[in-house]
């Protein structure tokens, strides 16, 4: 907390001031025995102290999100590594999931409102980066688009995601251990693959109307996508997910 000090001189320059004009008496210094006097009278006082008051914030207890806006609880990190290791704090991996604690009233898309789809009390996985982080009773919360959030996992597999909006969630194939002329491949050399398996797909993105256009690809496609594109997930068996946006796909094999 600041502190304001006054010193002697300041004090005695104020009591000047309130006396009026001054005379040549005194201004005249006192006997040196007078002065020994008058400091150890003094000795006791430290000074005029002045503290500022405390100014105490306001603690909000509630927040609601406006538009198409949602406010997640974010999950813990975890501690621990699947094979029971403590993890320091550096260590410990960002969540990306959380429970749905509050939505906005929707959007207005052209002449239409639409409101946000997501419930209340739906566990979500969101883009890494995307949302504020605010601290609210204690729990640290995410306030973010309805559109930054890739899916509703109500499970602890990435396979059982449904993705939102124009996303659709791909098993991703396996990469080669071989080379076309019979190398062995090592983990550090094999080439991320950019070619899987379409396991669930989003309602579509909304049209100037605020309705839902369905997507142009559905579950069981085998697709060729962006090789940078999208949020990556592993699922409870190992097997590799990534649930992207359908304007990064580039073709349907078949």
């Amino acid at each position: 907390m600041a502190t304001v000090q006054f010193s002697g001189a300041g004090v005695g320059a104020a009591a000047f001031a309130r006396k009026g004009p001054a005379t040549f008496d005194a201004l005249r210094l006192p006997a040196p025995a007078a002065v020994g006097v008058l400091r150890q009278a003094r000795r006791p006082s430290r000074g005029l102290v002045v503290r500022a008051a405390t100014v105490v914030a306001p603690k909000y207890t509630t927040l609601k999100p406006l538009a198409d806006r949602v406010l997640v609880k974010i999950k813990s990190a975890e501690q621990k590594t699947s094979g029971g290791i403590l993890l320091p704090s550096a260590a410990q991996s960002k969540p990306q999931g959380g429970e749905v604690v509050a939505v906005g009233e929707g959007r207005t898309v052209g002449d239409n409102k639409v409101e946000v789809s997501i419930q209340i009390g739906a566990q979500v996985v969101y883009s890494k980066y995307a949302g504020t982080e605010v601290e609210l009773n204690d729990f640290n919360h995410l306030i973010l688009k309805e559109d930054d959030i890739i899916g509703i996992l109500d499970t602890d597999d990435a396979k059982d995601m449904k993705p939102l909006g124009d996303r659709v969630l791909i098993k991703v194939a396996e990469a080669e251990d071989k080379t076309p002329g019979g190398l062995l491949l090592t983990e550090t050399t094999k080439e991320k693959p950019s070619v899987g398996t379409v396991v669930a797909v989003g309602p579509g993105p909304l049209d100037e109307e605020g309705k839902r256009s369905p997507l142009s690809v559905s579950a069981g496609s085998t697709v060729l996508y962006s090789k940078y594109a999208g949020s990556e997930f592993k699922g409870a068996d190992g097997t590799s997910y990534i649930v992207l946006r359908v304007s990064d796909l580039m073709a349907v094999l078949s």
